[in-house]
């Protein structure tokens, strides 16, 4: 559970302060600026309104008409210069809380999708929901930092002010305020602080998990249904929910003290001021709308001054949302990678081909190792093929060629990522357009359509086009094709790319024997280089090389002209 502690203000900082010292700096702090002007010139009004208030009171006390109308017209005369200076406000400073918003949420997206980010946090259990953080915990940031900002400074400004008008009216008030409301915020801190934060932090984390568990079955609404798993499934649903809802329930329970203590301190203020102000008025030594302004100069240094206990409940789910967005801008850092980089980590270099010298590959947490002291040179047209048991380490073997995997020792050189695409058993299909499902995932490269229809021809799709409303239609491609279509679909991304090095793996599983050796041909007559996951032996003719992993980190490999499946 998470705790109050010191380096809390740390962990805002280093969230906040960049955008105030990068390319939008003037932007910021011209509208910060100005925001401040807008919150002084609000509590120049209200100061008046409040003398005002007491003026006019005073007046009808004293039944002095034309006091009193003067008095009325003074206000009015304020409101019209008013509304404008509180309707500003409002819009400055939600428009530089969005400002602020954009520029953080491109930082961190350009940090998530960079160096492969989004995918090696799926090993990272601590940092859940990085969706949820990106959408939802930076816009709270963002507004509630700029919030509680002004919220600050508008009490300093307001403590100034009726500080000075409720000392000129009564010292005995403004003594008691500075005792009451020091007990107040030293109960609210101590009493309530620890518990409420920790809560918010875990409401936030299982709101993030149930919502997920809805999206996950909505995805893979076609395999739960031929499973037939639906009740599992919603017993994880439900369970996730009930953890959100036991969670809430004590939060709202202690919110209700929360309640019970503030609602209290702040009516208590409605008979406070007078009580004590109650002598001077009743001896004549004081009007009665100095008393009426006394009261509302003291609700309003009050206000100033308990701003913590006014805003804590709010700022207990602030905090934990810092701490969830500080975890994951420190993971998008690289700070995560310290213990990587301690246990070991495979080497990348670049080069025209593709070898690993003495490559030992263990899983990312560093628990079982897959490969030991793999060399292997794979040169352009002597394609691999890599065969095994499952569980050998395959798929695993091929994350390593891809840079994905790096735990472990050795080196391994790949040509540049351009020259290199890999195919998964399941295809990528990407929202879209037929044209953009082709082109992926360089959609702005020129290509005629006449060269798109002949692709898919090349891919045994002739009739694809023309099914589906040409190139532009646009479909969820994942339902409309079988799994047989989308992965041909994969090898025309590949002849249209012609790279250099190809990795498939299991990238035919669905396709029957003559699709198979037909686009392994394509693929090779393309010039490309294989490097395949597969379990079939008529495509051991494409390759020059195989590697058999024997288990427990063993391998051994042999030309393919000689190698035989184990029957």
């Amino acid at each position: 559970m998470k705790t109050v502690d010191r380096h809390l203000w740390q962990r805002f900082l280093a969230i906040a302060t960049p955008y105030w010292r990068h390319e939008e700096k003037w932007k910021a702090w011209s509208l910060l600026l100005l925001s401040i002007l807008l919150l002084l010139g609000q509590t120049r009004f209200a100061v008046l309104f409040n003398e005002q208030t007491g003026e006019f009171t005073s007046a009808l006390a004293a039944r002095d008409e034309e006091r009193f109308w003067v008095s009325i017209k003074y206000c009015l005369g304020l409101l019209i210069v008013a509304i404008p200076f509180f309707a500003s406000y409002y819009f400055v400073r939600d428009t530089l809380a969005l400002h602020w918003r954009r520029w953080l949420t491109y930082r961190l997206l350009d940090k998530y999708f960079s160096h492969r980010h989004f995918y090696e946090l799926n090993a990272h259990a601590e940092i859940d929901n990085p969706d949820q953080r990106i959408a939802e915990d930076i816009n709270t940031f963002t507004q509630r930092s700029l919030y509680f900002l002004l919220i600050l400074i508008g009490s300093i400004l307001q403590l100034v002010a009726f500080s000075a008008v409720l000392w000129s009216i009564s010292r005995e008030l403004v003594y008691f305020l500075v005792f009451y409301a020091a007990i107040g915020t030293v109960i609210i801190i101590f009493g309530f602080g620890r518990r409420l934060i920790g809560l918010n932090f875990q409401q936030l984390r299982r709101e993030a998990d149930f919502r997920f568990s809805l999206v996950r079955f909505r995805e893979n609404a076609e395999a739960i249904a031929l499973y037939h798993g639906e009740a599992q499934e919603l017993q994880q649903v439900r369970q996730r929910f009930t953890n959100a809802f036991r969670n809430f329930k004590q939060l709202i329970r202690t919110q209700l003290f929360l309640n019970l203590f503030q609602y209290g301190f702040g009516l208590l203020t409605i008979v406070l001021p007078s009580i004590i102000i109650a002598p001077q008025v009743l001896s004549g030594e004081l009007e009665v709308g100095r008393a009426v302004q006394a009261a509302g100069a003291f609700a309003a240094v009050l206000s100033a001054i308990s701003v913590i206990i006014e805003n804590f409940e709010a700022l207990s789910r602030f905090t934990a949302g810092v701490d969830r967005l500080n975890t994951f801008t420190q993971y998008l850092a690289g700070e995560s990678t310290s213990r990587a980089s301690a246990l070991g980590v495979i080497e990348s270099v670049e080069g025209s081909q593709l070898w690993l010298e003495r490559v030992t590959l263990q899983t990312p947490n560093y628990e079982r190792t897959l490969i030991k002291e793999l060399s292997l040179h794979i040169k352009p047209g002597q394609g691999l093929i890599i065969v095994g048991q499952s569980g050998s380490g395959k798929s695993s073997l091929l994350r390593a060629l891809a840079g994905l995997w790096y735990a472990g020792s050795g080196t391994i050189c790949r040509p540049l990522p351009q020259d290199m695409l890999f195919l998964p058993q399941q295809p990528y299909m990407l929202l879209g357009t037929l044209r953009s499902q082709l082109l992926y995932p360089n959609e702005d490269r020129p290509v005629h359509d006449a060269d798109l229809l002949s692709l898919l021809e090349r891919v045994n799709l002739p009739e694809l086009a023309a099914r589906v409303g040409g190139l532009d239609a646009i479909h969820d491609w994942e339902k409309l094709l079988s799994i047989g279509e989308q992965q041909r679909l994969a090898f025309a991304r590949v002849l249209l790319c012609k790279p250099r090095y190809a990795v498939l793996d299991e990238a035919t599983s669905a396709l029957d024997i003559a699709n198979e050796e037909h686009l392994y041909q394509q693929l090779l007559n393309s010039e490309t280089t294989l490097i395949s996951v597969g379990h079939r032996p008529g495509i051991l003719k494409y390759h020059a090389q195989v590697l058999e992993l024997t288990g427990n980190g063993e391998w051994r490999a042999e030309p393919a002209a000689t190698y035989q499946f184990a029957g």
